[in-house]
C-alpha cells in the first residue's frame, strides 16, 4: 500500500475535515456498549471522540496509512487501551474480522475508487441491524479547483510529468452512491450533498494545506525543482478569488442499515 499521507501534518491542518466530522458524529446515535469500525480514522482525531461515546464500548479503527496511525497509536492507546484496536489494511479488501454495530466514516470513501466492492464489504461487516453513517467527498467536490490544476498539469512546463496521469479519487453523486448501498444489501438508504466552501486565512495556510491534504497526488509525478513553482502559480490564481484562498468542498453524505 503506498503511504502518500503525512500523519503529523494531517493533524496540524486538518481542520476542516474535522469539523465535517463531528458535525456527522452528532448525528449517530450510540448506546455506549456499541463495537464500532472507524473506516478512515486517520490521525484518530474523530476516534477519540468516538472512544469517548463508547464507555462500554470498543473501535476497531482502520486506516492504509502507517504514518496516520502512527500519529493515532501514540495520542490514543494510552488513553483507551484495549477498548481500541489500530488496522492498517486497504479499505476496498477489507472485512472486519467480527461483525460490528455500526460502520463510521468521514472524509476516506472518496480516495477509494471501487465503491461497489467497497459498499460490500462494509455490509459484510456489519452485524444484522448493523448501521453505516458516513461522509466524504462528493458531486462537484473541488470541481473548480481540480480544473485549475488540471490547466496547470496540461501546461509546456509540466505536461510530460502528468503522461498516463489518472485521478485517484472518485467523487459520486447521491443518485448513484444510493444505488450501489441498495445494490450491496442496504436497506433505510439515505444520500445528499451539502456544500461547504472553505476559506484560509493567508497564503501560507492556503499553500500548506494545498499540499499535503489536496495536491499530494498531484506533486508526486513532479520531480522536486517543480514543485514549489506549481504551488506557487495555483496559490496566486487562488489570491484573486473572491474571497480569496478558499476551496469548492462538497461532502457526499450518506447512510444505511443492515436488516
Amino acid at each position: 500500500m503506498t503511504d502518500r499521507w503525512h500523519g503529523a501534518s494531517y493533524e496540524r491542518l486538518s481542520d476542516p475535515q474535522f469539523r465535517w466530522g463531528a458535525r456527522v458524529l452528532d448525528r449517530l446515535e450510540l448506546g455506549g456498549a456499541e463495537t464500532v469500525l472507524d473506516a478512515g480514522c486517520g490521525t484518530g482525531r474523530l476516534t477519540a471522540l468516538l472512544l469517548e461515546r463508547l464507555p462500554r464500548g470498543r473501535v476497531i479503527a482502520v486506516d492504509r496509512s502507517e504514518s496516520m496511525l502512527d500519529t493515532a497509536r501514540a495520542k490514543l492507546e494510552p488513553r483507551f487501551g484495549s477498548r481500541l484496536e489500530l488496522v492498517r489494511a486497504d479499505l476496498q479488501t477489507f472485512v472486519a474480522p467480527r461483525p460490528v454495530d455500526v460502520v463510521f466514516s468521514t472524509a476516506t470513501f472518496h480516495w477509494i475508487l471501487d465503491h461497489d466492492l467497497l459498499f460490500r464489504n462494509l455490509f459484510a461487516s456489519l452485524a444484522p441491524g448493523g448501521r453505516l453513517e458516513a461522509q466524504c467527498g462528493g458531486g462537484p467536490n473541488l470541481l473548480c479547483f481540480h480544473a485549475r490544476a488540471a490547466q496547470l498539469m496540461g501546461s509546456e512546463r509540466y505536461a510530460r510529468h502528468f503522461a498516463g496521469w489518472r485521478e485517484p479519487w472518485q467523487f459520486a453523486d447521491p443518485a448513484v452512491t444510493a444505488d450501489r448501498l441498495r445494490a450491496a444489501g442496504f436497506e433505510e438508504v439515505a444520500t445528499g450533498v451539502e456544500e461547504q466552501p472553505t476559506s484560509f486565512a493567508d497564503a501560507a495556510t492556503f499553500r500548506g494545506f494545498i499540499e499535503r491534504i489536496v495536491l499530494h497526488a498531484h506533486l508526486a509525478p513532479l520531480p522536486v525543482a517543480l514543485r514549489e513553482p506549481f504551488l506557487d502559480a495555483l496559490v496566486a490564481q487562488s489570491a484573486r478569488d473572491r474571497p480569496p484562498y478558499t476551496l469548492d468542498y462538497w461532502r457526499l453524505n450518506l447512510r444505511g442499515r443492515r436488516s
